[in-house]
C-alpha cells in the first residue's frame, strides 16, 4: 500500500476509486465503505484510495470543538494495509484546503487523482463550511460523469454505528465488549511508560504508568481486563483508569499490572488493548482491602482465555 500526504499537488497516471471521509476508528460502517471502494477499483482495473485527514479538520477550524480521537494515524494505516487498499492519502487539513468550495474540491479529486468514482457515507459533507453534501455529489456525478456509491448507515443491534457514538460508549459507559464489536478490533491506547508512585509494587502488584496523549479518547474510570503489547509480544493485564481514590491522587492515570512479566520498561512504548470492564474504581478503607481486591482481579483475568 502506498502512503502519501498530498494536498492536490500530485497527478496520478492511473485511474482511482476513492473513499472519502475522516474514518476515525475505522468502525463497521467505515469498513463496509472501504471494502466497497476496493471492490469497485478491482472490478474496473483501477487503484483503490482512501482520502482522509492527517489531522482532525476541527483542529484547524475551531480547536475548542475538536473531539478526542479514537485511533492514531499509524494504526489506521496498518488496518488499511491489511484490507488490501492500494493508496491512503493522509491530507493535511489547513486553511488553504478549508477554503476550497465543494465543486472545486470534487474537480481537484477528478483531475489530480484521475478519479472515476467516489464512495461516501450517507451523511458525508465536504468543501468550504461543509456546504457540500450527498445531494450535491449526485448532481456533480451527472455533470462530470463519475460513479457515485452512497453507503447507507450500518447498524448494530438497532443503533447506527458512528465514531461519535463509539466515543460516547468508551467515555460514558466503558463497555469495551460493545466498543470492540463496533470497531472490529480491540480499542487501544499507547504511550511511554513513565515513573509513578510505585505504590503497586509495595502492595505486590507492580504497575506501569502510561504517559498517554491527551488528544485521544480515554475509557471511563474503572478497572479493565486488558492485553498489553510490548516488543511484539502480548501479555494479559489489569488496567486501572482513574484517580486512585484510596490514595487520594488528583491526576487521572492509566496504570497497568502486566501479568507474568517482570523487568524495567521505563520510557518504553507499550500498547494497551481494552478487552472488558471488570468493575468501578472503588475507595477502600485500607491498603490491605485494596490488595485483597487486586488479588481477586488477578484471579479473574488469569482465568480469561480466547481473547
Amino acid at each position: 500500500m502506498k502512503v502519501i500526504e498530498d494536498n492536490f499537488k500530485e497527478h496520478f497516471k492511473e485511474n482511482t476509486y476513492i473513499a472519502l471521509g475522516s474514518f476515525d476508528g475505522l468502525h463497521l460502517g467505515h469498513m463496509s465503505l472501504i471494502n466497497k471502494t476496493i471492490r469497485l477499483a478491482r472490478n474496473n482495473r483501477a487503484k483503490s484510495m482512501v482520502f482522509t485527514f492527517k489531522n482532525h479538520p476541527l483542529m484547524t477550524i475551531n480547536p475548542d470543538l475538536a473531539p478526542k480521537i479514537l485511533m492514531d494515524n499509524q494504526s489506521k494505516i496498518d488496518v488499511l494495509r491489511n484490507m488490501g487498499l492500494d493508496i491512503i492519502n493522509m491530507v493535511n487539513f489547513n486553511e488553504e484546503l478549508m477554503k476550497i468550495g465543494p465543486e472545486d474540491f470534487v474537480i481537484h479529486l477528478l483531475n489530480n487523482y484521475r478519479a472515476k468514482g467516489f464512495v461516501v457515507g450517507f451523511n458525508y459533507r465536504f468543501g468550504y463550511k461543509n456546504l457540500g453534501d450527498v445531494n450535491l455529489l449526485k448532481k456533480l456525478s451527472r455533470v462530470y460523469k463519475f460513479h457515485l456509491s452512497v453507503i447507507d448507515s450500518v447498524k448494530y443491534k438497532g443503533q447506527i454505528v458512528s465514531s461519535s457514538i463509539i466515543r460516547a460508549i468508551v467515555t460514558d459507559e466503558g463497555d469495551m465488549k460493545k466498543v470492540n464489536k463496533l470497531l472490529t478490533r480491540p480499542f487501544m491506547i499507547q504511550g511511554k511508560v513513565m515513573h509513578g508512585k510505585q505504590l503497586g509494587r509495595k502492595l505486590g502488584f507492580p504497575t506501569v504508568n502510561l504517559d498517554y496523549d491527551k488528544k485521544f479518547v480515554i475509557p471511563k474510570g474503572g478497572v479493565y481486563y486488558t492485553m498489553v503489547g510490548l516488543d511484539g509480544k502480548i501479555f494479559k493485564g489489569i488496567t486501572n483508569v482513574g484517580y486512585n481514590p484510596t490514595t487520594y491522587d488528583n491526576k487521572l492515570s492509566v496504570e497497568t499490572n502486566i501479568l507474568d512479566f517482570s523487568g524495567d520498561i521505563y520510557d518504553r512504548n507499550i500498547k494497551i488493548y481494552f478487552i472488558e470492564r471488570i468493575r468501578d474504581e472503588v475507595k477502600f478503607n485500607s491498603l490491605a482491602e485494596l490488595a485483597d481486591q487486586l488479588k481477586k482481579d488477578k484471579v479473574y483475568v488469569s482465568k480469561k482465555t480466547g481473547n
